[in-house]
């Protein structure tokens, strides 16, 4: 059992994040990575881009660490014992490329209300300052605050939010080895540099483990039960899939971007690439 500490949860509340949690061997985050690398080879541009997302619905090894117990325990330790899955997001960077992340707050385009979830971001490789390692403002989860959409070439976001002047000497490095997660608040300011180094820096993030009593307000999204019961009912429920791309589960995948498109355009005044 990985239930959380009463110092981890501590940490939480506080600073809005904790890191290091060891929850996947090096074996089977290597076997991750590979399934991610297959589905690039057999269909080039598949998960590029826009098609980062919901990958865990095509791939077995990616729906297998969404529902690894040792994820569920923390995560129940802070939303509770009911947990849905409501979408992942593949953040891959390549070597010598500019890509980055501005800093920003997930609860702010999300859609989900209220904040009782959770992000889980899986390192799939080694990830450090030298390949562009999130990067958190610790206590920055207590209010939500402005951001610009700037589309800037580059940006791994959707808008290109981003939040101004943060503070750089108060933000903390979140470096992990691959099997490592960190668990970050909704609120959280954090954001993410380039990568300089000579491989991959690939995280799998489950952008959501929402509790039950959460609404999409933005829009909709199909959910997995991932413990638990639901007594809302507040969601559409997708099943599991053990079959590396199959027809059907890319139909439902193709559905699920389509969905989350709209939500993290809503409203937007132009679209930008991912």
């Amino acid at each position: 059992m990985t239930y959380l500490s009463p110092n981890q949860l501590k940490q939480y509340k506080e600073e809005g994040y904790i890191s290091p949690i060891e929850v996947l061997s090096s074996s089977e985050a290597f076997e991750a990575r590979e399934e991610i690398e297959s589905i690039e080879k057999k269909m080039p541009n598949e998960i590029d881009k826009s098609g980062r997302y919901n990958v865990h619905l095509i791939s077995p090894k990616l729906d297998s660490i969404v529902h690894n117990s040792r994820i569920l325990d923390a995560v129940e330790s802070i939303i509770g014992k009911n947990i849905l899955v409501c979408s992942t997001t593949l953040f891959i960077k390549n070597p010598k490329e500019k890509g980055f992340v501005s800093y920003h707050q997930d609860a702010k385009y999300i859609g989900l209300e209220p904040h009782n979830w959770v992000t889980a971001w899986v390192a799939l490789t080694d990830s450090n300052e030298n390949n562009g390692c999130m990067r958190m403002w610790p206590k920055s989860h207590l209010d939500i605050k402005d951001h610009n959409e700037k589309f800037n070439e580059g940006n791994l976001l959707t808008r290109g939010q981003t939040i101004e002047n943060v503070p750089e000497d108060e933000v903390k490095s979140i470096e992990l080895r691959a099997g490592q997660m960190s668990l970050h608040h909704p609120r959280i300011v954090h954001g993410s540099g380039v990568n300089k180094s000579n491989d991959r820096r690939i995280g799998f993030v489950i952008q959501s483990y929402i509790g039950t009593n959460v609404k999409q307000t933005l829009g909709k999204n199909g959910v997995q039960i991932a413990r638990g019961e639901d007594k809302y009912n507040y969601h559409e429920v997708i099943k599991r899939n053990d079959l590396l791309m199959s027809e059907k589960s890319m139909l439902l995948r193709k559905k699920e971007n389509n969905y989350l498109q709209e939500i993290f355009y809503k409203g937007a005044k132009q679209k930008g690439s991912f």
